[in-house]
């Protein structure tokens, strides 16, 4: 579809003529692409890095077994049990600038009402706090199952060797655990790199495209442009990027314990 003029009249003619690389050109000569990528790698690394290591404080926090530790691990699996949209509204009422509870919380302290979802310098950063929200529980489940994993030997014989706290983090958790790191890197990556939902539902893109990414570019194209011959060519380029990342990641982590 992607080397082919596939548009609405195409449903009723039949046809979609060959343009081979024309959509892609099209696509990557766009001014509009630029600041795709630009806001698709922002987005990226800001969720994933506070996702990861928020959800690495707690899979640490909950590893002790706590009284309550299993209720309040549940807890947190709450953002997966909502539906996105439904996230996006709740959240999208949360930062309303007139009458969301942030500022209605941050005007208890003489804060002046914060444009969180209608400023271009702050849209895209909104967008990632929701996201974070999201992501966590996900970082949290998976790494607290490789914290699991860890003997509790291997903590023992540490200690006799003076290796506690950071020292044991440093050479017994973190090395007995980066296989699951690596899969909880990839696939935040994969999942955050094609997040359409939550951006369209709170932002729609906007404002002044400061939210979109390739993957809401992508959905624009073939479902409100209706120019899918352009949008399945985003769709591809945003899979080559996925695949791209995951291959050099994957790369570099499998160097390292050679090294």
């Amino acid at each position: 579809m992607s080397f082919q003029e596939y548009t609405t009249s195409t449903f009723y003619t039949g046809e979609a003529p060959w343009v081979g690389l024309a959509n892609y050109a099209k696509s990557l000569s766009s001014s509009l692409f630029t600041t795709t990528l630009v806001n698709t790698a922002l987005f990226t690394v800001g969720s994933i890095s506070f996702q990861f290591a928020i959800g690495l404080a707690l899979a640490l926090f909950f590893k002790r077994n706590f009284p309550l530790s299993g209720f309040l691990r549940s807890l947190l699996l709450l953002p997966w049990l909502l539906p996105l949209i439904a996230s996006s509204a709740v959240w999208k009422w949360i930062l309303d600038q007139e009458s969301g509870a942030l500022n209605q919380f941050l005007g208890l302290f003489g804060v002046d009402p914060i444009p969180w979802l209608v400023s271009p310098g702050l849209a895209l950063a909104g967008v990632i706090g929701v996201n974070i929200w999201l992501g966590i529980p996900f970082n949290v489940a998976i790494l607290y199952s490789g914290l699991q994993g860890v003997p509790r030997e291997l903590y023992e014989a540490g200690s006799l060797d003076g290796a506690v706290g950071w020292k044991a983090f440093r050479h017994i958790t973190w090395p007995s655990i980066r296989p699951v790191v690596s899969v909880v890197l990839v696939l935040g990556v994969v999942y955050t790199l094609k997040v359409v939902d939550i951006i369209l539902g709170l932002t729609g893109g906007g404002p002044a495209n400061s939210t979109q990414t390739l993957a809401t570019n992508a959905y624009n194209k073939s479902f409100v442009e209706f120019d899918f011959g352009q949008g399945a060519a985003l769709s591809n380029i945003l899979i080559v990027v996925s695949l791209v990342f995951a291959m050099v990641y994957l790369y570099l982590s499998r160097r390292e314990p050679d090294e």
